[in-house]
């Protein structure tokens, strides 16, 4: 099992153990696609999405005491396009269009609603971040929310949002695309990440500190970026 391992805030006061791994086994890509469903259904988006697989997707699950908390997956535009394409084309094909550009999403994001710690979350973030910038070299990031959501994106993560509001037949719910350059989150991540600031709005100060940041990197380096083994891979641990 492909993982790290740190501690988090616990949601009754305790320190609980925070797992963030691929989802490489069939096993955790089913637990990934029930979270999926369950908190897409409780939003009222439906309950028989699929997560994507195959080459330019990365699917993470996170999970607090064994127990699958939340899960992101980081899809890059391969030349076959995003999910997003099916109702933001144009809009996306603005950004191809610039010299050097390389676009990648975030998509079927899903964290238990029992679960109230933005440092959890924010843990999440990060480590897709240093995944996506060691395994890929996008350069813009895109998202697509709820309106109502559109203004957690802007002041957590910086995001912007791009064109008009429109519908997305999948989950029958209004759909605003957004959208963060890379080198922008690396710049945040490098001025706010481990300052704990307290008033913040935002999710960059609750990254990982620089020294958090280049144990993930160092350990992770040959066993959560190397091509997947014949059997199972042992977890890293502190």
């Amino acid at each position: 099992m492909l993982s790290k391992r740190f501690e988090a805030p616990g949601r009754i006061g305790e320190n609980n153990l925070l797992e963030v791994k691929l989802a490489r086994s069939e096993a955790d890509r089913d637990e990934a696609c029930g979270l999926v469903n369950r908190m897409y259904d409780w939003r009222g988006y439906g309950h028989d999405h699929v997560i994507p697989q195959g080459d330019g997707h990365s699917t993470f699950l996170a999970s607090l005491d064994k127990a699958a908390v939340g899960t992101i997956t980081l899809a890059v535009d391969m030349g076959d396009g995003l999910a997003a394409d099916a109702i933001f084309r144009d809009e996306l094909n603005i950004f191809r269009r610039i010299p050097g550009a390389s676009l990648c999403e975030l998509t079927k994001f899903a964290f238990d609603a029992d679960i109230p710690s933005r440092k959890l979350l924010a843990s999440l973030f990060h480590i897709v971040f240093i995944y996506g910038t060691r395994h890929h070299r996008c350069t813009h990031l895109f998202i697509e929310v709820n309106p109502r959501h559109r203004r957690f994106y802007e002041a957590m993560l910086g995001f912007q949002p791009v064109g008009a509001i429109k519908t997305n037949e999948c989950v029958q719910a209004p759909s605003q695309l957004m959208w963060l350059e890379v080198s922008d989150i690396a710049g945040l991540i490098s001025e706010q990440a481990g300052s704990n600031a307290a008033n913040s709005r935002s999710l960059y100060p609750l990254f990982l500190s620089r020294r958090d940041e280049r144990d993930v990197r160092s350990r992770l380096s040959d066993a959560l970026f190397a091509p997947p083994a014949s059997g199972p891979a042992p977890a890293i641990r502190n």
